[in-house]
């Protein structure tokens, strides 16, 4: 997918953790969407995971809650991608269709170092 397309998918996405994406990427950030796709649910036991895990140690995060909610909600394969904040500061995981027309969810990290 190209940065273009990546930008417009997470402005019209209407979460503020997408719309963070999508101002780390227009801010000369970088982005990417692999290829393959993977099972939600297992998607959903590795965040939840992390999610008490950055609860525990403090890190700070956007969206992830909402993001784990939303794979143990769906049932289809999902695809995922990356934005990263030029200055490397927030990493964000994008969740998107199969197809990657839609986006299910985003999340970010704020880097420790």
């Amino acid at each position: 997918m190209n940065p273009t397309d990546l930008a417009a998918l997470l402005e019209s996405a209407g979460t503020e953790t997408a719309t963070r994406a999508h101002a780390a990427l227009l801010a000369d950030g970088t982005g990417i969407v692999w290829d393959g796709t993977t099972v939600p649910e297992q998607l959903a036991h590795i965040y939840r995971r992390r999610l008490r895990l950055t609860r525990r140690t403090g890190q700070e995060t956007a969206g992830l809650e909402h993001a784990v909610d939303r794979l143990a909600a769906h049932r289809l394969p999902v695809r995922l991608g990356q934005v990263t904040s030029a200055d490397g500061t927030w990493v964000y995981l994008l969740f998107l269709s199969a197809d990657a027309r839609t986006l299910l969810a985003c999340t970010g990290v704020r880097g420790r170092g």
